[in-house]
């Protein structure tokens, strides 16, 4: 008996992915002419970047932990297949197809501008507040362990009996030490009292209105938090948006953030630091209800941080070196506000 059925009739027409794959097909349509750069001009047919764009939301939307693991169940998942336009006959895709999309993402800043797209369409279905943002920053795992964090001019290389390098007691430090494996990754700690581990560091630009992301950036974990705010808020006033007030921890009342923030035009709404006063941040700011209100916003900051490590992989990095690692920040962000905006504002393709 013969039978024949598409992976369109499976999908049942209340699924929340409807609405995620009817703004990811209109956004990526329009970056059509970077993806044109991007196809192949001799050897095999390339396989769409498109689709493996679409690929890398669905390993964010569903905790897909790798790339081989997402082929592997495409063979089988007709919702990943329907998803990416694909009939039940087309051969799976290959872990190789993603190694080499992310060298040419990185090449041709397509992840960027992807983003970018998600952020204008918001913008135009009016979810965004051009005016009120929040700033926040953390830490995440590098994929290199601690003992590929070596001396740089390698005088450890001498192992011992059993093979491996006895570094206990040894003061180590990004200064005279750095990972074998991935040397852009830092020694950094989140805190008094917590163990020291490989990292980058990931700092977020959110919208107060309904706590979309506008901006990521993927720096050293040594990196100053509010020398990342201060270029992400410099980013969007070049794009043209009016921030008036950016929220954020006692990590950000700093005199150099809000005199920067001042100069601007941008009133700094941070949290007060009791050891560490600081001009420009009094009274005359926290006494008004809007002080008050960014402060409440600001913790919503956290969802996207908790939902990017949690759902969408980013606690431990999946590659190696800040410009891939920026790649993926991209599209986990791009992946959180399709999710959001798919409740917010749900469209049908």
């Amino acid at each position: 008996m013969f039978s024949y059925f598409s992976p369109e009739s499976r999908v049942p027409t209340a699924h929340p992915l409807r609405s995620i794959k009817a703004y990811a097909d209109q956004l990526l349509r329009g970056l059509s002419r970077q993806f044109e750069q991007m196809y192949a001009r001799t050897g095999r047919p390339s396989i769409p970047p498109e689709r493996l764009l679409k690929a890398t939301l669905l390993m964010a939307l569903y905790s897909v932990r790798s790339e081989r693991l997402f082929c592997e169940a495409l063979d089988y998942n007709i919702l990943f297949r329907w998803f990416l336009d694909m009939n039940l006959e087309e051969a799976t895709l290959d872990q190789s197809n993603f190694s080499r999309l992310r060298q040419r993402l990185v090449e041709h800043d397509v992840a960027r501008h992807f983003f970018d797209s998600v952020v204008k369409r918001a913008q135009r279905e009016q979810l965004l507040s051009d005016e009120h943002f929040t700033v926040d920053g953390t830490l995440i795992e590098a994929w290199a362990s601690l003992k590929s964090f070596r001396r740089k001019d390698r005088s450890d290389n001498d192992p011992g009996a059993d093979g491996m390098v006895d570094f206990k007691g040894e003061k180590r430090s990004n200064a005279t030490h750095e990972s074998s494996t991935d040397p852009e990754a830092k020694l950094m700690r989140k805190g008094f009292g917590k163990e020291a581990k490989l990292s980058y560091g990931e700092h977020v630009l959110m919208e107060n209105r309904h706590g979309l992301c506008v901006d990521v950036i993927i720096t050293a974990a040594t990196a100053k938090e509010t020398d990342a705010a201060c270029a992400m808020l410099e980013r969007q006033r070049r794009k043209g948006l009016r921030p008036a007030t950016v929220g954020g921890d006692k990590g950000y009342h700093e005199q150099g953030f809000v005199a920067w923030s001042r100069q601007r035009g941008i009133i700094p709404h941070v949290a007060l630091n009791a050891s560490r006063p600081t001009t420009g941040v009094d009274q005359r700011t926290t006494r008004h209800d809007s002080y008050q209100i960014s402060q409440r916003k600001r913790k919503l900051v956290e969802q996207i941080f908790g939902w990017k490590k949690a759902v969408g992989g980013l606690r431990k990095t999946r590659v190696k070196g800040m410009a891939k690692n920026q790649c993926q920040a991209y599209l986990t962000a791009a992946a959180y506000n399709l999710l959001r905006m798919s409740r917010l504002c749900p469209i049908t393709g």
